[in-house]
């Protein structure tokens, strides 16, 4: 194909009479498609359905250790469910907490405990003058989303092949004691479906923070989530490298079920040092009773074990691969060699990262919009919702059916190229 640059003007006006006139028709069926976000398909979750029928009125609800999962008593989460996610987060089950449905919720949790008492016996952070955190970009929009809500100032650190620029992250972190935490969506990132390499893990362990608060908030949403069998992603794990680099307490590693069982009555855990852990049962004490052990009971026992989920995250696979597929498949069909965007083919994850060229995300997703096509919105994977290039949209694959996407992904091609040749023509 030839590059859209390399058209003359009078080229690009005829491509986009026809490629309006398709737009027009494709307007006129009053289409109602949804891309904005990564919800697994009902397909999806009818995988975990047996789900539902493991426990009922005839069955012990009786723990391994005794503990009666319909009463009081076992404030951070049974044995059994500690095992079961230990398994998945690749951590010791001495150094992990079971919460309720929404790893998002403890990471919520954890910034507002460091908000009001600090962390460790330091100084709680409403108390300074200046809580920063760095926030590797493209990035989760519901992480910024936290950080903001608290005030904390966020720096964008960009992205690489690799993970976040380590060179940016060593020297804010080891210069600027206002400098608390850093995002980190290690393994199949949301939204490029990068995994760090092993030598951005082993900088992350050693790192030399100027403040003794500062916390890597490792969130491994994606760690069984491959779209391949054969083909898959490897993580080092970070807790124990932070332990070998005499840094144990710097990083909190957070996983959950979401988008495993149900995202909306999944389990969650978060792994950290004895000291971190410590810290945060104190607190739990007076916040709650304890989370939900009966659903706990529920997924250890449909799970059995980490090699159950792993078996379970292939159907879920069988499911995913082939919509990844046909969303690259038609971006490189329809967009390869015309220089108007770039993506990255990702091996597992939720995810597929679009750039288009600068300036011009905003009015794609407006574009798509008019046909009838729903995308997150541009910028979200920014701090703030301020893409610096106006460039990058995510596009979530999962949960329209094949036909629906095969129409949706064929507006967003559609729109891109009417906006990529407005850009050229001077209209942007």
């Amino acid at each position: 194909m030839t590059a859209y640059k390399d058209l003359s003007r009078e080229e690009l006006l005829e491509l986009k009479s026809g490629l309006e006139a398709r737009f027009e028709e494709v307007k006129a069926k009053g289409l109602k498609l949804d891309m904005s976000r990564g919800k697994p398909s009902a397909e999806q979750l009818n995988l975990s359905m047996g789900m539902m029928d493991v426990l009922h009125s005839g069955v012990d609800l009786i723990c391994e250790d005794g503990v009666d999962c319909r009463n009081y008593g076992g404030l951070d989460g049974i044995a059994e469910a500690k095992q079961l996610l230990a398994d998945m987060m690749e951590v010791p089950k001495d150094n992990v907490v079971i919460f309720g449905n929404s790893s998002l919720n403890v990471m919520y949790d954890t910034v507002a405990r460091s908000m009001t008492h600090g962390v460790l016996g330091s100084t709680p952070w409403c108390k300074l003058d200046k809580v920063k955190f760095l926030c590797p970009v493209p990035g989760y929009d519901r992480h910024f989303a936290i950080t903001e809500h608290f005030g904390i100032e966020m720096i964008n650190v960009p992205m690489t092949p690799t993970g976040p620029d380590m060179d940016m992250v060593e020297k804010l972190v080891s210069e600027d004691a206002s400098v608390k935490g850093i995002w980190c969506v290690p393994k199949y990132s949301n939204p490029q479906g990068i995994t760090y390499s092993d030598e951005t893990v082993y900088r992350f362990a050693n790192l030399k923070p100027a403040a003794e608060d500062f916390r890597i908030y490792w969130d491994n949403a994606y760690c069984v989530h491959h779209l391949y069998e054969d083909k898959q992603d490897y993580l080092i794990e970070i807790l124990s490298e932070c332990k070998k680099a005499g840094n144990p307490d710097m990083v909190y590693k957070f996983s959950s079920t979401s988008k495993i069982s149900f995202p909306g009555s999944g389990i969650a855990a978060l792994a950290a040092s004895e000291a971190n852990l410590n810290e945060i049962r104190g607190m739990m004490k007076v916040q709650t009773i304890g989370h939900d052990k009966v659903n706990q009971l529920r997924h250890v026992r449909f799970f059995k074990d980490v090699h159950g989920i792993v078996e379970h995250m292939k159907k879920h696979a069988d499911i995913m691969r082939p919509k990844f597929e046909a969303v690259i498949d038609v971006l490189e069909k329809e967009l390869g060699g015309l220089e108007i965007g770039s993506w990255i083919k990702p091996l597992g994850g939720y995810f597929i990262s679009f750039d288009a060229m600068d300036g011009c995300a905003k009015a794609i997703v407006a574009k798509a919009k008019e046909a009838g096509l729903v995308m997150t919105g541009a910028g979200a994977t920014f701090p703030y919702g301020k893409d610096p290039h106006d460039s990058n949209i995510r596009i979530a694959p999962s949960y329209p059916t094949p036909e629906e996407l095969a129409v949706a992904t064929d507006i967003f091609v559609l729109s891109v190229k009417l906006v990529s040749i407005d850009k050229l023509l001077g209209n942007l």
